[in-house]
């Protein structure tokens, strides 16, 4: 971090971003022109890019904005969206990504930032950051576009493991729950627990377990419990938080950002249907662009793992410039918040209060 505390005086207290160059589908150029737009609007992040330096060299210098805000890490190793994470954590020493995580482990950067393999991310982040006492499974949350004044819901678990049982689910709500506080200033989130009914009969036996843990927690935790959601309700406003388990999660991750692609593509293919339509499009052009943008995945960009010692932000594989810049945009606002410290906190004190509910429960069941 030498070059970066080498600049002027502006770099003193700069929130300081690991970024993964080489991950993405785009290459190294897209994740350098996010970088550039990310410093153009805000003089208080500088970077510590990860990849072949030869390359990105080239590439920083042709972008003005990151004049003294760059520092290029040599790492020729690439984790690619084949590899297996298995083989990763084996053999990926010399990788961006490994290089991009340890600067958070080493305290060099504040948060890290990836558009790379997730399931590699995860495990390398796991092994590198290690998890917080107290986490079994860590989570990744995503942003969800939604009716609340708000404007977004958080999701999660939307990949980091299919499988969740009752205490899993209950330390998403909780990891959620702070995420909301931290990210989207709710000081009393609602957490919600998704399942194919809101009848609290319904659904598998560790959701009704969930539900209970989660409902018995939430004062304590600070939070709300609106009981059981439905799919319906992920870009509702029923509640703030949807807490499910993984294989769900990205299930609708993926089914959401499908159907935000194909409305595009059906309105887009209305509009250019006949001459009339074609001049209703120009009438209607700034309302379209309005909703073009509030729909856009990409300035929603960034799923946060939750649950280690230090913060890591997925951005999709296939983000442009303007999805890096909403990735390091999410990265800065967590940082500058303390949410890393804050939720180590949350979960320190769920773990207590889960331990002496246990307790209770066995005290009671002995006398009985």
């Amino acid at each position: 971090m030498t070059a970066l505390q080498d600049q002027s005086t502006a770099g003193a207290g700069r929130t300081i971003i690991s970024v993964d160059a080489m991950g993405g589908d785009r290459g190294p150029a897209a994740v350098v022109a996010g970088i550039s737009r990310s410093a153009k609007k805000n003089p208080d992040i500088g970077f510590i890019l990860h990849g072949p330096k030869a390359e990105l060299d080239k590439l920083v210098a042709r972008k003005k904005p990151l004049a003294g805000r760059v520092e290029i890490r040599d790492a020729q190793g690439v984790v690619t969206m084949e590899d297996k994470p298995s083989h990763v954590m084996r053999h990926g020493k010399d990788t961006s990504m490994w290089s991009a995580l340890d600067a958070v482990r080493s305290g060099d950067a504040d948060v890290c930032v990836s558009c790379g393999n997730t399931g590699a991310l995860m495990a390398l982040s796991m092994v590198r950051l290690r998890k917080l006492p107290g986490v079994n499974r860590p989570a990744i949350a995503v942003l969800w576009p939604s009716r609340n004044p708000q404007g977004f819901n958080v999701m999660l678990d939307v990949g980091a493991d299919v499988r969740a049982d009752e205490h899993d689910l209950l330390q998403y709500a909780l990891m959620g729950a702070s995420y909301a506080r931290n990210g989207m200033d709710l000081p009393r989130p609602r957490i919600g627990l998704l399942n194919v009914g809101t009848e609290e009969h319904k659904g598998r036996a560790e959701l009704k377990l969930a539900h209970d843990l989660i409902k018995s927690n939430a004062d304590r935790a600070g939070l709300d419990f609106v009981g059981f959601v439905e799919g319906s309700d992920i870009p509702g406003d029923a509640c703030d938080v949807i807490v499910t388990d993984g294989f769900t999660g990205n299930v609708a991750l993926k089914t959401g950002e499908g159907t935000a692609s194909l409305i595009g593509d059906l309105l887009k293919e209305a509009f250019q249907f006949s001459p009339l339509s074609r001049l209703a499009s120009l009438l209607a052009f700034t309302s379209m662009q309005r909703l073009k943008k509030r729909i856009d995945p990409r300035r929603v960009n960034g799923g946060v793992f939750l649950g280690l010692n230090g913060t890591v932000v997925k951005s999709h594989g296939s983000a442009d410039a303007t999805g890096i810049a909403a990735a390091v945009k999410l990265a800065h606002l967590l940082s500058q918040s303390g949410f890393s410290h804050k939720l180590a906190a949350r979960v320190a004190s769920a773990s207590e209060q889960v331990q002496d509910t246990a307790t209770e429960q066995s005290e009671d069941g002995g006398k009985e």
